[in-house]
């Protein structure tokens, strides 16, 4: 995959806008079902992070990376494969800066989802979406 700096940052600038999309869907669900339905907060924010990843798939497919792969189950897969990794990564983050350094539940969840962003970006790119 040989592409410019300016067309990979461009990417990377789009997966960011996605992302704001998921947050706010991971957020808002998140929210909901651990303020309101009073739900484990690791299941809230794994039901939060999956809706939002499918949200991502999506537009990261037709707008991020304009991938017209006719194989969708098989690239749905990868991505599913790299933010299933990601939401592990984003449950310890949780867990490590909630119980273990006691920080708020919100920024711990702010700070892993920044972490789990740079991840899914380098994972997205050079594997799921790759030609």
């Amino acid at each position: 995959m040989a592409e410019s700096i300016e067309v990979l940052i461009l990417k990377f600038l789009k997966f960011g806008l996605v992302g704001v999309t998921g947050t706010v869907l991971d957020f808002g669900i998140t929210y909901l079902a651990k303020e309101k339905l009073k739900w484990n907060k690791y299941l809230a924010n794994s039901c939060g992070f999956i809706i939002a990843v499918s949200n991502n798939y999506y537009l990261n497919r037709i707008w991020t990376f304009n991938n017209t792969d006719p194989n969708i189950g098989w690239q749905f897969s990868k991505f599913m494969t790299v933010a299933l990794i990601g939401l592990l990564l984003n449950n310890l983050i949780i867990y490590l800066l909630t119980e273990r350094m006691k920080l708020n539940f919100y920024f711990a969840k702010l700070s892993a989802t920044f972490i789990v962003f740079i991840w899914n970006f380098f994972l997205n790119y050079l594997f799921t979406f790759s030609r």
